[in-house]
C-alpha cells in the first residue's frame, strides 16, 4: 500500500484522511454515475466535476487512476411513488426506454465534455451487467445475507450486518418502516430494513430479466456493488458521490459488499455537497432547474459553471445564481486574455515555490477555492513578472482545467447576423430591452450567443 499527498475527508470515519493505492500501481476510483432517463442537471454535474478533480490532482502528484462510473439505464424506482422512472419517460415520449436511455447517455457525455470533465476509464451499463448482480445475489443468499421473500423479491437481511450506519450515523433499529427507496408490501420481509436486491416483475412487462428467483429487475443498490467489486478487483480505494448517497445507497451497499467480499471494500468514501440555485433547492416543480444548455443559451462558456464550483469548497453548499455564472465568465474571459497578453511561461524558483504552495492547498482537501482566490491575487500584482503569472497560471490549469490557452476561434458572420448585432446594439442604446430580447433570441437561433457586460454587447458562435 502507498500513500498519496492528497488527503480528503471520509465520510464514514469524519476524519480527513491520505489518499491510499491498495495495490501501490493505480487508485482504484468508483463514482456513482447518472440515471439516464433526463438530462443530468448542474447539481448532478458538480458531483461527476469532483471525480474529474481528483484523478487530476492524483496525476499531477504522479499518480494514475481507475475511474469507473455506472450508467443506470434499467431504470429507477421511485419506490414512494410507485414507479419506475426511465419507464415512465418512456411511457411518456412513446418511445422505447433503451432509445431514451441512450440518448439521455449521449447527452450526459456531451455535457460532462462541456464542463472539461475527461472521461472515466469505463462507463459500465447496468442493463449490461445483470448476470454479474445476479452472481452476487445468488453469493449473498449462499452466505446466509440474504434471502427470497415471499413475493419472490430477494431481499438482503439488514441485522446480518453489525455495523451499519457507519457512514450515514442511521441506525437499523432507528429506522421507520417504509422509509424511502424502500417501500415494499407488508410480510414480504422479514425486517422492516431490509431492502430488494431483485424485485419480482409482478405486472411488469419491460426491462424484466429472467433469474434464479422468476423474471424480475435489480434493486437499486446492487448494481453498483457488483460493478465495483467486478471491475476494480474486489477493493476501491475512493467511492464517491453526492451527499444524498450517503443514504440509503452508500450504506446498502457497503454492506452488500463488504458481506460477500468479507471485508472492507472501501477505503475511503468521499461526498461532495448540494448545490442550491437562486437559494433553492433545483426541482421540476420549483422551475429551477439548470442544464448545461441553459447556460450555453445565455452566451456564457459552460466553463464558467466548472470555475464558480471551484471556487468553493466541494464539502460546502453552493448557492449558484445566475450573476454568479456571469461573474465567472468574465473571470474566464479576461484570465484568457491576461494569459494571451504575459505570452510564454517562464518557470523560476518564485514560480515553483508558489506553485508548490498552491499544490499544498489542492492536496489539503481540495481547498480550490483557496487557490481561486490567491490566482486573483497574482493576477493583480504587477510585481510579478509576466512569464512569471504565466506559469503560474498553465501550471494550475492542469488541474483546474478551464482552457485557459484556448485560441479564440474566427468565424466570419452572414450579412444576416451582422446586422442584427447591430440593430440590438442600438436597441440597448436606446433602452428598447424588450426589442433587445427579441433580437438575442433571433441570433440565437442563428447559432450567435449575445452576451452583456460592463464593456458593452459581446458575441460568441455556437458550433
Amino acid at each position: 500500500m502507498i500513500t498519496t499527498p492528497l488527503s480528503l475527508f471520509d465520510t464514514r470515519t469524519r476524519t480527513l484522511m491520505p489518499v491510499t493505492i491498495n495495490n501501490e500501481k493505480c487508485a482504484r476510483i468508483y463514482s456513482c454515475g447518472p440515471t439516464v432517463y433526463r438530462d443530468a442537471h448542474v447539481g448532478n454535474l458538480r458531483t461527476f466535476l469532483l471525480s474529474d478533480l481528483i484523478v487530476r490532482t492524483l496525476a499531477y502528484a504522479g499518480f494514475t487512476s481507475t475511474l469507473i462510473q455506472n450508467i443506470t439505464d434499467v431504470g429507477h424506482m421511485s419506490e414512494d411513488l410507485h414507479e419506475d422512472k426511465l419507464l415512465a419517460e418512456s411511457a411518456k415520449r412513446k418511445l422505447d426506454p433503451y432509445a431514451i436511455a441512450r440518448d439521455y447517455e449521449d447527452r450526459f457525455h456531451k455535457d460532462l465534455a462541456l464542463i472539461g470533465v475527461a472521461p472515466a476509464s469505463g462507463y459500465p451499463r447496468a442493463s449490461e451487467s445483470i448476470q454479474m448482480m445476479q452472481d452476487l445475489i445468488v453469493e449473498l443468499i449462499e452466505k446466509n445475507f440474504a434471502y427470497v421473500g415471499e413475493d419472490s423479491s430477494v431481499y438482503f437481511a439488514a441485522q446480518t450486518f453489525p455495523t451499519y450506519g457507519e457512514i450515514s450515523g442511521n441506525r437499523l433499529d432507528a429506522l421507520q418502516p417504509g422509509h424511502r427507496y424502500e417501500y415494499t408490501d407488508d410480510g414480504a420481509k422479514r425486517f422492516h430494513a431490509d431492502w430488494a436486491l431483485w424485485k419480482s416483475a409482478g405486472n411488469r412487462t419491460e426491462m424484466v430479466w429472467d433469474s434464479p428467483w422468476g423474471p424480475g429487475f435489480p434493486g437499486w443498490h446492487i448494481e453498483c456493488s457488483a460493478m465495483s467489486l467486478h471491475f476494480l478487483e474486489g477493493h476501491v480505494d475512493l467511492h464517491l458521490g453526492g451527499i444524498d448517497l450517503r443514504f440509503p445507497h452508500h450504506e446498502n451497499e457497503r454492506a452488500q459488499s463488504n458481506a460477500a467480499a468479507g471485508y472492507e471494500v472501501v477505503t475511503q468514501w468521499v461526498h461532495g455537497e448540494h448545490l442550491l440555485f437562486e437559494g433553492r433547492k433545483m426541482s421540476k416543480s420549483a422551475g429551477n432547474v439548470v442544464l448545461v444548455s441553459d447556460i450555453a443559451a445565455r452566451g456564457l462558456d459552460p466553463l464558467a459553471l466548472r470555475l464558480s464550483f471551484l471556487e468553493n469548497r466541494y464539502r460546502s453548499q453552493i448557492d449558484l445564481t445566475w450573476d454568479a455564472l456571469t461573474a465567472a465568465d468574465s473571470t474566464l474571459s479576461r484570465w484568457r486574455k491576461k494569459l494571451k497578453d504575459w505570452g510564454a511561461s517562464t518557470p523560476t524558483q518564485e514560480s515553483e515555490a508558489t506553485i508548490a504552495a498552491l499544490i499544498a492547498l489542492l492536496m489539503n482537501d481540495l481547498a480550490t477555492a483557496d487557490v481561486a482566490i490567491e490566482l486573483r491575487q497574482i493576477e493583480r500584482d504587477e510585481s510579478i513578472p509576466r512569464g512569471v503569472r504565466a506559469h503560474i497560471f498553465r501550471t494550475i490549469d492542469q488541474i483546474f482545467a478551464l482552457d485557459l490557452d484556448r485560441a479564440e476561434a474566427l468565424v466570419a458572420l452572414t450579412p444576416e447576423q451582422s446586422a442584427l448585432l447591430s440593430e440590438r446594439e442600438a436597441a440597448r442604446a436606446d433602452k428598447d430591452y424588450a426589442r433587445s430580447d427579441e433580437l438575442r433570441d433571433q441570433l440565437l437561433a442563428l447559432k450567435i450567443a449575445v452576451k452583456d457586460g460592463p464593456g458593452g454587447q459581446s458575441y460568441e458562435v455556437i458550433s
